[in-house]
């Protein structure tokens, strides 16, 4: 009886085994109803861009208000130190000038034939901001002809809440965005504090020096501040631009490691949040690239401009079912027979627990007959 059950059980190991041959796993319904494939020209059309998950230095910031200003110490005035008219210009308001460049030319009231006339240089370089002249106009020496700016510094100054002003010291860091130039990304560091807070709004500003070698940033422009608190080490983070859906399901998009233009829509625990990046508590491992550029589109892209199966083809060099499974060598003699058509879903009665079942009930029914037929032999031995 112990080699019965021995046999039994060597049986049903095969079966299993036999049964699981030439059934390749099928990507699951959830994932493939989860991921967008795209062609080439999808991928291009979304502009998708993606990043890696890491862990880096989170920062806690606070979000304030303010605008740009110039440096008061970096204004300079041009001026006649005689009388006369203005006979010619170089510059006007709002052109850039060159430190000691000729910008206008005074005739003095002296007398002469012609008169005496003098050229008025540009005391710094800098923006024209200001401008009080015009041809013919005469000059009196207490009269400020053009305001020059040199703007390749300017103040950044934030109306911040008075509660904050104590949790933030000289030195710290703020991001600034400029409403005017949104692709643009400014670093500021704090001076000071202004001299006194504003009752009306309970705010007192905060005075951030910032580098503006390009030009771009010109006094009175809104700004948007955030500004650095604390760090905290090895975060697991990513951008908000990679963060989708609203506050009770947000997800991603991955990037898929196998097929190219694939991208897996995968659910995300967060946590913090700053101005850049968001904190990522569970749903993705370090390594991951996620969409930030094109994320949103993807949502609403549907299964995609490719066919799972259309992937898997290309990707893997061979054919594949619907449902990302591999083609076994039934199907394909399958598909020769019908002239490569494809048969319903319907038309694969035997899935693997059933054929497990079927082959395990074949085997054990012909060890009871064999068992059955040796027992009149093992009885007739034994008188």
């Amino acid at each position: 009886m112990s080699q019965i059950l021995k046999c039994r059980t060597v049986i049903a190991v095969l079966a299993l085994t036999f049964a699981c041959m030439d059934l390749p796993a099928a990507v699951s319904p959830e994932k493939a109803a989860a991921t967008v494939i795209l062609n080439e020209t999808g991928v291009q059309n979304l502009k998708i861009q993606t990043v890696e998950v890491e862990e880096t230095d989170f920062e806690q910031t606070v979000f304030a208000l303010g605008r740009i200003q110039a440096i008061p110490e970096k204004r300079a005035v041009v001026s006649s130190r005689v009388a006369g008219r203005i006979m010619e210009l170089h510059t006007v308001h709002g052109t850039m000038v060159e430190a000691g460049a000729d910008v206008v030319r005074l005739e003095s009231r002296q007398p002469g034939n012609p008169p005496p006339s003098i050229w008025l240089k540009a005391p710094t370089s800098g923006l024209v901001t200001s401008s009080e002249v015009r041809i013919g106009e005469p000059v009196d020496p207490d009269k400020a002809l053009l305001e020059i700016t040199d703007l390749s510094e300017v103040y950044a100054v934030a109306r911040l809440p008075e509660h904050l002003a104590g949790r933030i010291k000289v030195g710290a860091l703020a991001h600034i965005h400029v409403t005017a130039l949104p692709e643009e990304a400014f670093e500021g560091t704090l001076l000071r504090f202004g001299t006194a807070a504003d009752k009306a709004s309970g705010t007192i500003d905060a005075v951030f020096a910032l580098p503006n070698s390009s030009l771009l940033l010109r006094p009175e422009l809104r700004a948007e501040f955030s500004i650095v608190l604390s760090k905290r080490e090895t975060v697991m983070s990513i951008p908000k631009t990679a963060l989708q859906g609203d506050a009770l399901n947000r997800f991603v998009y991955v990037k898929d490691y196998e097929l190219p233009h694939a991208f897996v829509k995968v659910p995300v625990q967060i946590g913090a949040s700053n101005d850049r990046f968001v904190e990522v508590l569970g749903g993705l491992i370090a390594g991951d690239e996620v969409v930030t550029t094109g994320a949103y589109s993807l949502a609403f892209a549907g299964k995609g401009s490719v066919s799972l199966k259309e992937a898997l083809d290309a990707a893997h060099g061979h054919e594949h079912n619907e449902d990302g499974s591999e083609v076994t060598g039934a199907k394909k003699k399958e598909r020769a027979a019908t002239g490569g058509q494809e048969q319903s879903v319907a038309a694969e009665p035997f899935s693997m627990l059933t054929r497990f079942s079927l082959i395990t009930n074949v085997l054990l029914l012909l060890l009871l007959l064999v068992a059955v037929r040796n027992k009149p032999a093992a009885s007739a031995s034994n008188p």
